[in-house]
């Protein structure tokens, strides 16, 4: 078993997608295959699904994953600590609410791929389901919330900033108005919600049932844009950071119900797991993060 092996074997995990994976690596397709070859027949297991043209992990490629991570930063690790000035360099796993990856990631990501273009980056949206077992076991390097608070005795919480959330309605809706809406007013309405921004979707709901109040029909979307767009079309009402709505609120597309149940405030979280190597690469992601998101782009 050989660390370039865990490396080839860690992106076509990541990748699920030999092509791209040789084209990371700047391998030849033929090399990896050859690699990932040599790495089952050494470990007597196999690796990898291959079905039509999807690529899926098989339950013991599933375990050699998390141990595959922390060999290969534990090799990244010495060769910065032994040989020469470590450089940013290889890819970065990072999870991220959707509307934070739309709304806010592309300003950090400019100033990061003007500085490092050689990092590769891969971003799954986030769910907060599963979130923690990821970054113990190496599967995310990196992840951010939009919550209250995350506590967890082995995990590194950075706040990065406070949001606001709104509750927004198509112009036209008997809520928006002078007045406040009462949250009792709330009550049997239909919400849009989102799957992958839950964090703050439960902080809301748990604002609702404190106050005894039950929504009524519930329709998720794994897309704030999605969402956005039928609360145009008058299908219901929904909850989403301030920011995701300046634009369509700006142009007279959706409105801001003034509730009375008062501000709704989220913080941008920066978690990562409390041994994990903060390699060069992930030390110089998470340092354009801060000065985009705390400095004002720095």
């Amino acid at each position: 078993m050989e660390i370039r092996q865990l490396k080839t074997f860690q992106t076509v995990a990541t990748l699920l997608n030999f092509n791209r994976a040789a084209r990371r690596l700047h391998y030849a397709q033929s090399t990896v295959s050859a690699q990932i070859k040599a790495l089952e027949d050494d470990l007597g297991v196999r690796l990898f699904d291959r079905l039509g043209k999807r690529v899926l992990l098989t339950e013991a490629g599933e375990k050699l994953l998390p141990f595959a991570r922390k060999m290969c930063d534990l090799a990244e690790e010495t060769r910065g600590e032994v040989g020469a000035a470590p450089e940013a360099r290889g890819s970065l796993c990072v999870r991220i609410p959707e509307s934070l990856g739309a709304y806010v990631m592309p300003a950090v990501l400019k100033r990061f791929q003007s500085r490092f273009p050689e990092v590769g980056l891969q971003f799954i949206t986030c769910a907060y389901d599963g979130l923690a077992r990821d970054l113990r076991q190496g599967v995310t390097d990196l992840a951010f919330l939009l919550a209250e608070s995350m506590q967890a005795a082995d995990l590194k919480v950075e706040v990065l900033g406070f949001q606001d959330l709104v509750l927004v309605a198509p112009p036209n809706h008997p809520l928006v108005g002078p007045g406040e809406v009462a949250t009792r007013d709330l009550a049997g309405r239909t919400w849009l919600l989102s799957r992958v921004d839950c964090s703050y979707r439960m902080t809301f709901q748990a604002l609702l049932a404190g106050e005894g109040v039950s929504p009524g029909v519930i329709i998720e979307f794994n897309s704030v844009a999605a969402i956005k767009q039928c609360v145009e079309a008058g299908v219901g009402l929904s909850v989403l950071p301030e920011w995701a709505v300046a634009r369509e609120r700006a142009e007279g597309r959706l409105a801001v119900l003034p509730w009375d149940g008062g501000r709704i405030e989220v913080a941008t979280l920066m978690v990562w797991h409390r041994d994990k190597w903060l390699s060069p690469t992930l030390s110089a992601f998470m340092a354009v993060v801060r000065e985009v998101m705390i400095d004002g782009g720095g």
